[in-house]
């Protein structure tokens, strides 16, 4: 495939690359940046390569950022993965670098970069930097594979999504075998979870409201956070493990970010499509799983509306 050669043709070329994610950086994001770095350093060990963007401290075990300077926009290459729109990259801006690459597994929200591989088929992003691996002369090693597994496990959530496929067994299959990764230990770091964690989910268990339609949701001030001692990442992480509960078709976790002084919303699906619509608040993702960054919690109550109405269309459609 001719992008395989134009991204590998632009890494070799420039000594100092920069690779950047999405805002609210999830295990996908880091894992494909962060295993990228690995590979490219081993493969160009003399070459500068840079990963940035905020710290995510419930995913700190996939490794550790680079603090990004100014001179860093000097004579760059930057490599944004799993990102779809400008608005969404985190720490950087885009429009400062000499050129820009984009590896992304988003539906296609904007062009940004003077190479897009947009691939919305694909499981993560670390798959299609496991594919940009396999198909170049980059090398991997044990640091970029785990990496790399990790941030795929975490986006097919250990492979039970719908856009898990044959093509991402293949690649995990050449993963290992290349490098021979013990995969099994990689899953603590995932899924430990402190007490006060435990007992948080099941306060949302308890609390989270569900409407006639469907939508299940729950608001999360900083009084709730600080009395189960987390943060807003780890709040909306356990998003994921409301997939199977029968009255919900599509449910969401909306928590204060006291950092950034914004709401931080993620929201799953079990059949609405609901990236459309966080698109409309200047989020995005995919069709079932999105995430969202809102001004106050007067927006979420519209956001809610919203799903709450996309609920309601596909009971309709499906004639429930």
């Amino acid at each position: 495939m001719k992008v395989y050669n134009q991204i590998y043709k632009q890494i070799k070329k420039y000594n100092k690359i920069i690779l950047a994610r999405h805002i609210g950086a999830d295990p996908d994001a880091l894992g494909s940046t962060l295993g990228l770095k690995e590979a490219i350093l081993y493969t160009f060990p003399k070459k500068q390569v840079y990963v940035v963007g905020s710290p995510a401290q419930h995913h700190k075990y996939i490794g550790e950022l680079d603090k990004f300077t100014e001179n860093m926009y000097e004579d760059s290459l930057l490599i944004v993965l799993d990102t779809p729109n400008k608005e969404r990259i985190d720490g950087v801006l885009v429009d400062k670098f000499k050129y820009k690459i984009k590896i992304d597994h988003h539906p296609f929200i904007e062009k940004f970069a003077d190479i897009e591989w947009i691939d919305d088929t694909a499981s993560s992003a670390c798959q299609l930097v496991i594919e940009l691996i396999k198909n170049t002369k980059l090398k991997v090693n044990k640091e970029s594979a785990e990496k790399l597994y990790i941030g795929l496990v975490g986006d097919t959530n250990r492979f039970l999504y719908s856009y898990t496929t044959a093509k991402t067994f293949e690649l995990v299959s050449y993963l290992i075998n290349e490098t021979n990764i013990k995969f099994t230990e990689l899953y603590p770091n995932m899924y430990m979870r402190s007490l006060d964690e435990l007992k948080f989910q099941s306060y949302i268990i308890s609390n989270i409201k569900v409407t006639e339609n469907g939508f299940g949701y729950i608001k999360l001030n900083q009084d709730i956070l600080d009395k189960f001692k987390i943060d807003s990442s780890t709040a909306t992480n356990v998003v994921n493990n409301l997939n199977y509960i029968e009255e919900m078709y599509s449910w969401a976790i909306f928590a204060y970010d006291k950092v950034n002084d914004n709401i931080r919303g993620s929201i799953r699906s079990r059949g609405p499509i609901i990236n459309e619509i966080a698109s409309n608040y200047n989020g995005g993702g995919h069709p079932f799983a999105s995430g969202v960054r809102l001004k106050d919690f007067n927006v979420v109550d519209n956001i809610i509306k919203d799903l709450d109405k996309k609920c309601l269309e596909y009971k309709e459609n499906n004639g429930d």
